[in-house]
């Protein structure tokens, strides 16, 4: 009986830790996959139903969530496809506060906000610098990226003022799993070959 209880204490933990597992890969209705830096697929798993977008000649923002097997970035990319800005993030938690996938647009933006759902303890503005994208309050503001949200996204202090005044109304916000990153990792090779190119040229 002495030997069986380890066994059944270790078996617990591996169904505990697959079930975390589970819910990092938790299946989304909506699936977004980049096609190239500014065409994005976009799946409804409840429909069946699938379509292309092209945000090209169109400034928006690309957030890779904070999973297994996404960036765990924002990306600003401008009306010309460069990403000119790209930042660490935090996002939703598994267990119920996941954030939605999908092509959203910016509602509104607010320099100082204070979430109504989950206030601060301490009466401090918890959702500063604001650029709300779902009718249910999804957005994205300055917070610790460190720690996960509610189903915002959290933008360091370093990134999100620079984020938050190019920001406009109506500004596509594309949210997925998985990884954008090596779009940005080819344009900034891309950037090393043409300094390369140019310093042989003139030195």
């Amino acid at each position: 009986m002495i030997k069986r209880i380890p066994l059944y204490v270790i078996a617990m933990l591996l169904l505990g830790t697959m079930a975390v597992e589970a819910q990092h890969f938790k299946t989304h209705r909506i699936q977004i996959d980049p096609l190239s830096k500014t065409v994005f697929h976009k799946t409804d798993h409840k429909t069946g139903q699938s379509s292309s977008i092209d945000l090209q000649g169109r400034d928006f923002f690309v957030v890779s969530v904070r999973e297994p097997g996404s960036d765990g970035r924002v990306y600003a990319v401008d009306i010309d496809g460069t990403i000119w800005w790209s930042g660490v993030v935090s996002s939703g938690a598994a267990g119920g506060h996941e954030t939605s996938n999908g092509i959203f647009h910016v509602i509104l933006k607010r320099r100082f906000h204070m979430s109504h759902s989950h206030p601060s303890s301490n009466g401090v503005n918890n959702m500063d610098f604001e650029i709300e994208f779902t009718p249910d309050g999804e957005a994205l503001h300055l917070g610790n990226v460190h720690a996960m949200s509610h189903g915002c996204i959290h933008v360091g202090r370093q990134d999100i003022g620079v984020l938050f005044d190019w920001a406009k109304v109506g500004m596509p916000v594309v949210v997925m799993r998985g990884s954008y990153k090596r779009f940005l990792n080819r344009e900034v090779q891309v950037f090393r070959d043409d300094i390369e190119m140019f310093n042989s040229l003139h030195y």
